[in-house]
């Protein structure tokens, strides 16, 4: 263990009812269905195409029979250079400050042809933070879907959720489904969501061996997955009141538990998987509703990899829960109940969650953010991948767009020479007030150069081989650190401004315009 053992079992608390709540009209988010063309009608929920989601892109019908209809569709996106790191973003407006759980789905269906029988290896990416690898190779083998879930708070009035090609990806990325699904003001609130989000490892109720529990046992719509370890269960005659509990589980989880028959202690190997060297988010739940003994008789100790993680719970019919917010792991887990000293009933246990704890990317600076989509609303044609967070995470910035290292994250210079743009210089591109570069030649684009007299760090400015129109203002003159001034072969009239001829330190290049004096030798 990297850490001492009272700096992790302080992030211990144990949770009784009753505690408020304050209650969501459910669903209150989003259920998109990525590549469907109109709405549909699930299980008396209304998913929604994703054409007002997200601009890139292709529809795509999978031929698989018997598949549900969030499935047959897919929203493929183009893999241009397997060197090449792009995102591809839904953006959704949210409420600011709320927590969300986001599930993305993945069914592969062989989307991508004959050439490419496994599906593709990708990443996806929340805002500014890099979520997880997907890989649904193993599930896909299997004929399964496979999804991802993550709680993040949103930190403006948009979230986007991305998909993005990696170096090892092979082939085109796709998506099935996106679900964006608010979370009631308790559910994991000891997380530090202003600097982290969690990333799910595992959630099952034990003992349970039917289908998943989600909606509407699950008001949230979170899944519990039956464990399927073959260890003896038992159940419930008395279910608890689960609006006391921190993190609401559904009170289906309660109505069987895993325990012993004997009064021994109880090992699972849980999550059934290794794990990844991190820091993770663990949620354990009880409720002993045996009515078999007398109250406050089945006492319990607990151990995650034989270091001990609670002492001394007693289980009764209300129920508890215990959690450790920041506990280290690597490899495989063990989890370990006994019956303490002056216990009288076997150990047992309902339910568990583990999350992995992701610290977020960060943010590119909102008045940065705001300048570049008014950027692009300006263009006919903006790159691609022009959605999401510009600069984070740092391999997925924008196309075109560099930018400052550092906590504070700007936009230093935009190179988008020859990318055949349309459309005009918005005025919004002098509130990026940290460029010192920006190269726009050999494009279509028209309209007057607005004033930028506000980016006082400019060096360069490239706007030659345009159809630019008007004169070239005068506040260009007025800026003290440009250096560089490429206007040439546009469509400029008027005069060149005086301070801009023969200035010391700046090259000027206005060639084939039509002014009514010539340009500076």
């Amino acid at each position: 263990m990297p850490f001492p053992f009272l700096l992790f079992f302080s992030s211990i608390f144990l949770s009784f009812p009753p505690l408020s709540f304050s209650q969501q009209t459910f669903p209150k988010g989003y259920l998109i269905n990525c590549g469907a063309t109109r709405r549909s009608v699930i299980d008396g929920r209304v998913w929604l195409p994703d054409g007002d989601f997200i601009s890139a892109g292709t529809s795509k019908n999978l031929t698989v029979p018997g598949l549900v209809p969030t499935l047959s569709t897919v929203r493929s996106f183009p893999l241009e250079n397997k060197n090449l790191r792009r995102k591809f973003c839904y953006v959704v407006r949210v409420y600011r400050g709320a927590r969300y759980l986001i599930r993305t789905t993945y069914y592969y269906g062989g989307v991508n042809g004959l050439d490419f029988d496994s599906p593709p290896v990708f990443d996806q990416i929340v805002d500014g933070t890099f979520w997880s690898v997907v890989n649904t190779t193993e599930d896909y083998g299997k004929g399964l879907s496979s999804y991802y879930e993550g709680v993040f708070e949103a930190k403006g009035n948009t979230m986007s959720v991305c998909v993005a090609s990696n170096t090892y990806t092979v082939s085109d990325p796709f998506i099935s489904s996106l679900e964006m699904l608010i979370l009631g003001d308790s559910i994991y609130n000891t997380t530090k969501f202003d600097s982290h989000a969690l990333h799910l490892v595992a959630r099952h109720s034990f003992g349970h061996n039917g289908s998943i529990i989600r909606y509407p046992d699950d008001q949230f719509d979170r899944y519990w997955q039956p464990y399927e370890e073959n260890v003896s269960f038992t159940a419930s005659k008395k279910i608890p009141a689960v609006s006391g509990f921190w993190n609401i589980p559904p009170s289906k989880v309660f109505e069987t538990a895993l325990s012993t028959a004997q009064l021994e202690s109880m090992e699972l190997r849980w999550p059934p998987f290794s794990l990844p060297n991190s820091t993770y988010y663990i949620a354990l739940y009880f409720a002993d509703n045996s009515n078999s003994m007398s109250s406050n008789s089945r006492v319990i100790d607990m151990h995650i990899n034989d270091v001990r993680y609670y002492s001394n719970l007693v289980l009764s019919s209300e129920g508890a829960a215990v959690f450790a917010t920041r506990w280290p792991l690597g490899g495989l887990t063990k989890i370990t109940l006994s019956p303490a000293a002056n216990s009288n009933g076997s150990p047992l246990i309902n339910a568990g969650e583990i999350f992995d704890v992701l610290r977020l990317g960060g943010r590119t600076h909102t008045r940065d953010v705001i300048a570049l989509e008014e950027l692009k609303n300006s263009l006919r044609n903006p790159p691609l991948d022009w959605n999401g967070d510009p600069c984070l995470p740092r391999d997925y910035t924008w196309t075109g767009v560099k930018c400052s290292e550092g906590e504070r994250t700007r936009v230093i210079s935009l190179n988008l020479t020859g990318m055949g743009l349309l459309g005009s210089l918005s005025p919004s591109i002098a509130n990026l007030t940290a460029l010192n570069g920006i190269w726009l030649g050999n494009n279509s684009l028209s309209g007057v150069i607005p004033d930028l007299s506000s980016l006082k760090l400019l060096e360069i400015l490239h706007l030659q081989d345009n159809q630019l129109t008007g004169e070239i203002p005068s506040s260009l003159g007025e800026m003290k650190s440009l250096r560089e001034l490429f206007l040439q072969n546009n469509n400029l009239t008027g005069r060149i401004p005086d301070n801009l001829i023969g200035r010391p330190g700046l090259e000027v290049r206005t060639s084939g315009n039509q002014f009514l004096s010539p340009p500076p030798s």
